[in-house]
């Protein structure tokens, strides 16, 4: 990878800020203080990061790294809060009818848990990696097959992590661009309305201390899809059924990154529906090779993403969708794009680190002129 080439040039263009002349490995000095520090004295919950199974998926051969790996991720304070990014959906849980299998989704939670970082758990209702016999055409579901289907396989999922999940995504992806409902089984058996509302209706009953999400990308901006999830959040509220919070997966692209007042403006339409707003798989993809120009450009995305949710209050965590570049899953989907996370593979840092210290430190200025929310300010 030819990143890796790059750190003496960038050496000359970015002092990190969380710790002086050293921008390898975890940081972790006496002088250091990780990203969910300046996160939590900025006035949010947490700055964390995703992580999947050991072995598996992009992980897989890549054993020798996670010495290291772990060292950060679960010691060096620079992450508050975790997710599993694969093995809590439905390919994984339920593979066949009835037959619940938690091993994956367990292996994070289990770690979260014994290094004390808070738990999202994701994803219950979500198109995609689904259970074939779920997906399948010849299965021919009626309407009260399915919805006995749903019910059984949130029942059996949250019970069993009932009391570990801050958060659940309880639906995720759910619409397209215009805004219209997304073609998958749950909307063309029972219509998107009504297999959200059970969703979360039945997720309400389960978990009352869990934090209840819509999720989906390219929220990240105003536009006919953010307006679609915003009359979701009104239509369930006007039914009374609980919705806590919108995660705005944020997988950005530097070269055509979204502006902090865009991002401002979608946070605080979420926000002022009087739920909560995360981003919850943020990454910010560059063309390979990675050069100065866009490891800049991706160091102002990933910026004005974070600087946003310090600004507008309802706004409570940010989620990196894992944190060391061969870990992401970005290359085997975004063929010729990469380098999306703060850690290149040597485990040096990305410029885009500062950057997220700088959002955090009251270095950014929103579209008002304001800085992080009021008495919670922090400044370096």
């Amino acid at each position: 990878m030819q990143t890796k080439s790059l750190l003496s040039l960038l050496a000359l263009a970015s002092v990190p800020l969380a710790s002086a002349g050293n921008n390898k490995g975890s940081g972790k000095s006496c002088s250091h203080k990780g990203l969910d520090w300046y996160a939590k004295n900025a006035g949010l919950k947490y700055f964390g990061a995703a992580t999947d199974s050991p072995g598996q998926r992009e992980r897989a051969g890549l054993e020798s790294a996670y010495p290291k790996y772990d060292e950060i991720m679960w010691k060096s304070g620079e992450f508050g809060q975790t997710t599993p990014t694969n093995g809590q959906k439905w390919l994984f849980t339920e593979p066949t009818q009835g037959t619940f299998n938690f091993t994956e989704g367990d292996i994070v939670a289990s770690l979260a848990h014994k290094h004390n970082k808070l738990l999202r758990c994701h994803a219950l209702v979500w198109h995609s990696q689904l259970a074939p016999w779920v997906d399948s055409s010849s299965n021919n579901w009626t309407k009260d097959e399915l919805r006995s289907t749903i019910v059984s396989h949130i029942t059996n999922v949250m019970n069993h992590y009932k009391g570990q999940c801050y958060a659940w995504d309880v639906v995720n992806e759910a619409f397209n661009e215009d805004g219209t409902y997304r073609e998958s089984v749950f909307s063309t058996v029972l219509g998107g309305d009504e297999f959200i509302e059970l969703a979360f209706a039945t997720a309400s009953e389960l978990d009352p201390k869990a934090k209840l999400y819509y999720n989906d990308y390219n929220l990240e901006s105003p536009s006919p899809k953010t307006e679609a999830v915003r009359k979701l959040v009104r239509q369930l509220q006007s039914k009374q059924i609980r919705i806590d919070g919108v995660g705005l997966q944020a997988h950005l692209v530097a070269e055509r990154r979204t502006t902090l007042d865009e991002h401002v403006a979608a946070i605080k339409g979420f926000a002022e529906l009087g739920v909560e707003v995360a981003l919850t798989e943020l990454d910010v993809r560059v063309q390979m090779p990675a050069n100065a120009t866009n490891l800049a450009q991706q160091k102002e995305a990933y910026k004005n993403a974070v600087g946003a949710c310090v600004q507008v209050d309802g706004c409570i965590g940010v989620t990196i969708w894992d944190f060391y570049d061969p870990f992401s899953w970005v290359p085997a989907v975004f063929p010729g794009e990469g380098a999306a996370l703060l850690w290149f593979d040597d485990f040096s840092r990305h410029p885009a680190y500062d950057g997220v210290v700088e959002a955090l430190t009251n270095k950014t200025q929103g579209h008002d002129g304001k800085g992080p929310r009021g008495a919670k300010r922090w400044v370096a």
